[in-house]
Order: structure tokens, then C-alpha cells, then sequence
């Protein structure tokens, strides 16, 4: 894993082209923990992000562990977060205290939260092979 202590950092990672922090080498994303908090106006590329807080545009991981993210669109496998603030996430499975997201919000196998809301009218949020679970029906199964 790669730490990043501060944003200047990960200058030799931005793609100026594509508006993105592509950590990548020997064409294998990596695995990336920021000890500060992120905040860039850019997407984030990465296999691994471990980090405190994160707002950017489009994560794109295959696992997240934050306390708070707050981006456009994240593209998971897992997220492990205090608290979501999205437009969209598409995620394997979603762990975390509460989530807000614009309009669709999925995951294929379970969603864990305290919370979940949409802001738009039309929202969605579902699971295509789990179930949504809520931690307070979490406790008193126990």
C-alpha cells in the first residue's frame, strides 16, 4: 500500500487530460491510503483506498474504508464508511452508518445502514441478491 501524506504527493499520479488521480503502475491499480482529507474536484482511480475523508467527482476501487465520502459517483466492490454522500453507487456490498445519494443507489448483495435516502423525486435504492438491513434490526436480532 501506498501513503500519501499530503496532496502535493500525488502530483506525479494526476492525469490532466482525463481529470483523474490514476494510481496505477506496471499497469496494476494500486492500493492507496491517504492520511489527510481529500478533497479534489477530480476522479480517483485506485484497486484499494483506505483514508479519513474523501469528496471528489468519481471513485472508481474495487474496496473503500473511510469515515466520510462525498463524490459524484462511486464504483465499488465494498465500502466500508461512516457516512455516504453521492450521486450514485454501484457497490458489491455497502457497510456503513448513513447513506445519501442523488438518484440510484444499488448494491448486489447487501446493503447494511443506520439510514438510507434518495434526494431526487424518483430515487431508487435496492439490492439484486441480499437484502437491505438496517442496523438497529441488526441489534435487536441479537
Amino acid at each position: 500500500m501506498k501513503t500519501f501524506n499530503s496532496i502535493e504527493e500525488l502530483k506525479p499520479y494526476y492525469n490532466e487530460k482525463t481529470n483523474t488521480y490514476e494510481f496505477v503502475e506496471n499497469g496494476m491499480k494500486m492500493d492507496v491510503e491517504f492520511t489527510f482529507d481529500l478533497n479534489v474536484a477530480s476522479h480517483i482511480l485506485a484497486r484499494n483506498i483506505n483514508a479519513g475523508n474523501i469528496n471528489a467527482w468519481d471513485i472508481n476501487t474495487i474496496n473503500i474504508d473511510a469515515m466520510d465520502i462525498d463524490a459524484m459517483d462511486i464504483n465499488a466492490l465494498n465500502i466500508n464508511a461512516r457516512d455516504i454522500n453521492v450521486g450514485g453507487i454501484n457497490a458489491w456490498n455497502i457497510d456503513a452508518r448513513n447513506v445519501s445519494y442523488y438518484a440510484v443507489c444499488f448494491a448486489y448483495k447487501n446493503i447494511v445502514c443506520k439510514s438510507i435516502n434518495g434526494r431526487r423525486d424518483n430515487c431508487k435504492h435496492f439490492v439484486l441478491d441480499g437484502e437491505i438491513i438496517f442496523k438497529e434490526e441488526l441489534e435487536e436480532m441479537k
